[in-house]
């Protein structure tokens, strides 16, 4: 892990096309204070599935790898994340254990926020905190398009009525 030159969220170029990343100028000037801005190898494990939430992970540049893992230690891997996506969020705020593991694909320019920070953060910042419910929300609902497609075979938008 090594640490970078702390770039200023306001100098991102991408950062108008990320959702939380495109905060009021007030929210995101004390973002850019509780952020740790750090470049991890391909392989790094940023999180791990059932670990204490330490915090959240905004992936600036590169990819990650999330999965889980069956009793039987079999890893399954859920998703690819990638530029403007936190991960951890659910764990961080509720006080529980990551739900997944996130490993980078790439090099990757990760801001890492800790927990107690970022709770501070959302209190003191109500455009922040409902940047955090949208992006819950869409966690949720890809959550149950996921298991609706698995469990009936069939996804969200098959759901419309069929015109005969």
């Amino acid at each position: 892990m090594e640490s970078a030159i702390q770039q200023s969220c306001f100098e991102c170029v991408l950062r108008p096309d990320r959702l939380f990343c495109d905060l009021p100028s007030d929210a995101l000037e004390a973002f850019d204070l509780i952020k740790s801005l750090t470049l991890y190898p391909r392989g790094t494990i940023l999180m791990r599935e059932g670990q204490p939430a330490r915090g959240v992970f905004v992936l600036c540049q590169g990819r990650a790898k999330l999965s889980v893992c069956s009793e039987t230690g079999k890893r399954l891997t859920l998703r690819i994340a990638g530029p403007g996506e936190v991960l951890g969020l659910s764990a961080s705020l509720s006080s529980s254990p990551y739900e997944v593991t996130a490993e980078t694909l790439d090099n990757a320019q990760v801001a890492v926020v800790k927990r107690k920070d970022l709770l501070h953060f959302l209190r003191d910042h109500r455009e922040a905190c409902l940047q955090v419910v949208h992006l819950l929300s869409q966690d949720l609902h890809t959550a149950y398009d996921r298991v609706r497609s698995i469990g009936l075979g069939r996804s969200r938008r098959s759901r419309a009525p069929h015109l005969h």
